[in-house]
């Protein structure tokens, strides 16, 4: 398939979207009947299975008041005074990182953990979204807790969201991690955007199975791999389809969409001044074969100037590794990170 369709499939999979006959073909598991027992789900994500209490924030987006969700998770062991600010993937919140939080907070890292605007616990505002204002509130946050200096994770779209972040408020962070990013490549100049009715009509056509479809993609290097927890977060998203509310969540994930496709941060990868990992599974099949992926991330991690950039890519995983194997994933993330502790760079 040529890159430019598969930019488009890649944009319309992330929202759950039945992008084509093609993606509405592909079974990468075994079918199922769709479930009977999945009730309306709130658009606010009442019922997602959030590993620690939420905090909110009242701010302000485009003269909405709206509020934004976080975990903020203390140590359970010796405080090492570092901060992680994790962030989340566009088919996510915050709730499917309790592997990755609890191998922090063991290491001694306080890590906060938001729900982006239009995302989890967070305010599901009709506004213009962008990785500016969306980095813009990440560190509003921030502020409200007085932390000045965080070290950020961010994975899939959340790994486009830390890479801005980076750029935007350097003095605020001290290390990057790039984990399974999406964004890897710029492909506005490959296709025109399609209007934002058009894809809300057909974000409208979700369904259990286009949901399944879509997420079976991220273990599409091994379909063994899918497990309950991914099956639980697919039956997450497909009860917001239930939901009366439906209709304006899904015109939100249409805006997003415009955010995905005309935000870029491949040339933000410049402006980073901090060690850097591209971090992740190494079968990532979301841009096609795992080799473009493996390739893209070599990229990104030399484009990091002053040799600040690495890259460990795990072999045998794919696009979400810590649903798959937590005990491989985590502790060389820890690693990362804890090779800042104390001041050192």
């Amino acid at each position: 398939m040529p890159l430019h369709l598969k930019v488009l499939c890649l944009s319309l999979l992330l929202l759950g979207v039945p992008a084509s006959a093609d993606a509405k073909s592909q079974n990468i598991l075994p079918p199922v009947p769709t479930p009977t027992d999945v009730t309306p789900g709130s658009i606010t994500c009442d019922e997602c299975p959030y590993p620690y209490p939420s905090t909110y924030l009242d701010i302000s987006v485009y003269n909405q008041d709206v509020r934004i969700s976080y975990m903020d998770v203390g140590p359970t062991s010796t405080v090492n005074g570092h901060t992680v600010l994790l962030l989340h993937g566009n088919n996510f919140g915050g709730f499917y990182f309790k592997a990755i939080i609890d191998g922090l907070t063991a290491a001694g890292f306080r890590v906060i953990v938001p729900d982006q605007i239009g995302y989890g616990k967070s305010s599901k505002p009709i506004a213009p979204y962008n990785f500016n204002s969306q980095a813009r509130n990440t560190w509003l946050i921030l502020q409200a807790e007085q932390v000045e200096k965080v070290m950020v994770v961010g994975h899939s779209m959340g790994g486009m969201l830390a890479t801005r972040f980076t750029t935007q408020y350097p003095e605020s962070v001290e290390r990057l991690v790039v984990y399974n990013p999406i964004g890897l490549s710029d492909g506005r100049f490959r296709r025109p955007m399609a209007p934002v009715d058009q894809i809300y009509e057909r974000i409208l056509q979700t369904d259990y199975q286009s949901t399944r479809r879509s997420l079976s993609r991220y273990v599409g290097h091994d379909p063994t791999a899918w497990n309950d927890e991914f099956e639980t977060y697919t039956r997450i998203r497909y009860s917001w389809t239930l939901s009366a509310d439906w209709p304006r969540l899904a015109l939100v994930q249409a805006l997003i969409s415009q955010m995905l496709y005309g935000d870029p941060v491949v040339y933000d990868w410049a402006h980073i001044h901090v060690p850097t990992l591209a971090f992740g599974g190494a079968e990532d099949l979301l841009l096609g074969p795992a080799a473009e992926f493996q390739e893209r991330m070599h990229v990104l991690a030399n484009t990091v100037p002053n040799g600040n950039g690495r890259v460990l890519l795990l072999p045998g995983l794919g696009h979400v590794p810590h649903l798959e194997a937590p005990d491989i994933v985590v502790p060389p993330l820890v690693a990362f990170l804890e090779e800042g502790v104390g001041g050192s760079q």
